[in-house]
């Protein structure tokens, strides 16, 4: 979720005025009205001049998080969602993959959780270098810790042998399907996230077919 000030584009309702009168209430993203009281919102809407705009407004941002929740399954709903779009990205670790099933499974979250020096960054930038073999990778780097010359060694232990030049442009291609972020807050990493929403509605509607998974 993005902040307001992102959306007007594609939301010409939450123009100045809403994000205004929002923002004199401490509202200034989307996440804010999860926290917010939107009864007591409402109440200062309706005596503002420009009431029916705001409730406008408020109503585009109810609707914008009603679309980003999924809808209640059951359980047999859930096994065939499952078995119809088992699609895993495996880390390219044996030990990880096999305590995550495979790999990293889309739709799903994976954590990981450790002490500092444990390896949580090794394990990304080898399932970086893993996945950005068939696939685009958008590697959110929040500790300023992404090392391409780790990705480049990865790589190197799994290439066969073959000529400087292969090696050389097939390094290029994994590389080039790694985009790197520095994002050092929370709402940095939400404007990245709604840039590759966009992205991907842009992938969507000109119908190719993108994986994109991020680290």
């Amino acid at each position: 979720m993005a902040r307001l000030a992102n959306l007007e584009t594609e939301y010409p309702v939450l123009d100045s005025t809403v994000r205004n009168f929002c923002a004199s209430h401490g509202i200034f993203s989307v996440e804010d009205f999860l926290i917010h009281d939107l009864y007591m919102l409402a109440a200062f809407a309706e005596q503002n001049d420009s009431s029916e705009r705001l409730k406008e407004g408020i109503a585009q941002v109810l609707s914008i998080i009603d679309d980003m929740h999924q809808p209640w399954l059951n359980g047999m709903e859930l096994l065939e969602d499952a078995k119809r779009n088992k699609h895993v990205f495996p880390t390219g670790i044996q030990g990880i993959d096999l305590l995550l099933g495979d790999g990293i499974h889309v739709g799903q979250l994976t954590e990981l959780v450790g002490p500092s020096s444990s390896g949580k960054t090794q394990v990304c930038l080898r399932t970086a270098s893993n996945v950005a073999r068939n696939h685009m990778v958008l590697y959110l780097d929040t500790g300023n810790s992404f090392s391409p010359q780790r990705i480049a060694y990865f790589l190197g232990k799994t290439i066969s042998p073959s000529s400087a030049q292969a090696k050389n442009q097939f390094l290029q291609k994994v590389m080039s399907n790694i985009s790197c972020h520095s994002v050092f807050d929370i709402f940095a990493m939400f404007d990245v996230l709604h840039q590759l929403e966009s992205y991907l509605r842009c992938q969507v509607s000109s119908k190719r077919s993108t994986h994109t998974i991020m680290l």
